[in-house]
């Protein structure tokens, strides 16, 4: 896809939830498509009750954030294989959010002008 940037959240630690959920909107907001894929233990910061307690500083929650992100129009993907890895098959994802196969993360990747991991 000409001009777009797929981020990919492998995370849960509360301080690298941020990066790629503001370079997202920064990104869509200089007209390039912004895709979110999480996997791994990334995908716990999705359960709303967690996402309302990651908060730091002047910051709105990762929660009121990923609503932003999402609200605005950028896909956010969650991988339904590391959901079945770390056992959260049934945890509560922020409605909006793409629970998606392992091989789309790697069509997002060849189709994106560059990816960014978090």
């Amino acid at each position: 896809m000409k001009n777009s940037i797929l981020y990919v959240q492998t995370s849960d630690t509360p301080e690298r939830q941020y990066s790629p959920l503001i370079l997202a909107q920064t990104a869509r907001a200089m007209d390039i498509k912004a895709m979110v894929y999480y996997l791994g233990t990334g995908l716990k910061v999705l359960n709303p009750e967690i996402a309302k307690g990651i908060k730091f500083g002047e910051f709105p929650s990762i929660y009121e954030l990923l609503k932003q992100v999402i609200d605005s129009g950028i896909e956010v993907y969650a991988c339904k294989a590391s959901m079945k890895l770390l056992g959260v098959d049934n945890i509560q994802l922020l409605p909006g959010i793409k629970i998606v196969g392992a091989a789309t993360l790697n069509d997002l990747a060849l189709d994106a002008r560059a990816t960014m991991w978090f």
